[in-house]
């Protein structure tokens, strides 16, 4: 009896600190590393509490808000449900723009300026619930004369309040009606008889390959087989700057070293790339709203 006891202690401490744990915190910002601002807002965040779990994202510069927009498309749904993401694209610091907290309905929470940061995981993961941060309650103490680094005083520190569990997220700050979320307008890949097109969003810059958001399901309908030819046409605005004929293979090693392919990549849309080299580079091809993209019967 008394061992039963001891195992029974045992596990109601286990469930207490379970529940206990912090959540994930996930940091997200174009601060860059070369000063002392990633680390002045991990330090912030590790003073509210020293057992959180934090982990970088990226801290270069993603080009644009939508070029943000889509590396949190790209990473959130392989973070588990509750983590929180910090996200700090910020060119309107200090302005009228509202910092807010978005709640997916897949259990992921956003910190975030309301800039449009936030329009492809709210599509991805669909709304649940948008508050305002409070800065009353919700903001670093002593810097309310600090207008330039939201990152750190505001979004860093509700983040980390967040995912350490000193607040809930209807402590965040007042509910907002989702309209309120701003959301950026971009071109959705579509089909036009024995074509698909869309837009460049980012590229992948390690190796100069050109992303697509054109789904693999869409390009499917074209019925054109692994090995068989694709017409790729890029334009940037109305200007053409790339119109050839490439390979759809599964994978770079599929052709040989230097050369050109289409295939399907790690999240499921379509991209361009040269084996062993940057098709970017090379073609002269860049990413954003922009940038177009169309794939074809040859």
């Amino acid at each position: 009896m008394r061992r039963f006891r001891k195992f029974l202690v045992a596990c109601l401490l286990l469930a207490a600190h379970a529940a206990m744990a912090a959540a994930p915190l996930v940091l997200y910002t174009d601060f860059g590393q070369k000063d002392g601002a990633v680390s002045a807002l991990k330090g912030v965040a590790y003073g509210v509490s020293p057992k959180l779990l934090i982990s970088d994202l990226s801290h270069e510069s993603p080009g644009s808000i939508f070029g943000g927009a889509y590396r949190l498309f790209q990473v959130a749904p392989f973070w588990p449900k509750g983590t929180v993401f910090v996200t700090v694209i910020d060119p309107g610091v200090g302005t009228e723009r509202l910092s807010v907290v978005l709640k997916t309905r897949a259990g992921h929470y956003f910190v975030a300026p309301n800039n449009g940061l936030l329009t492809l995981v709210a599509e991805q993961e669909g709304f649940a619930e948008l508050r305002q941060i409070d800065e009353a309650v919700n903001r670093r103490k002593g810097s309310e004369d600090s207008h330039t680094f939201h990152g750190r005083d505001v979004f860093g520190y509700t983040g980390a309040r967040l995912a350490a569990g000193i607040i809930r997220f209807d402590q965040v700050g007042p509910k907002l009606p989702l309209e309120r979320l701003l959301r950026l307008d971009y071109r959705k890949a579509e089909r036009h008889g024995d074509r698909v097109s869309g837009i460049i969003p980012v590229l992948d810059v390690q190796y100069g390959n050109v992303w697509s958001n054109i789904p693999d399901k869409l390009f499917a309908e074209l019925a054109i087989a692994i090995g068989e030819k694709v017409r790729l046409r890029i334009r940037h605005g109305d200007r053409l700057v790339d119109d050839v004929v490439v390979p759809y293979q599964r994978t770079f090693g599929d052709v040989p070293e230097g050369q050109p392919l289409v295939y399907v990549n790690s999240l499921m849309n379509m991209a361009v790339a040269l084996n062993l080299g940057s098709y970017a580079e090379t073609h002269k091809v860049d990413s954003g709203l922009d940038w177009f993209i169309e794939l074809g019967k040859e």
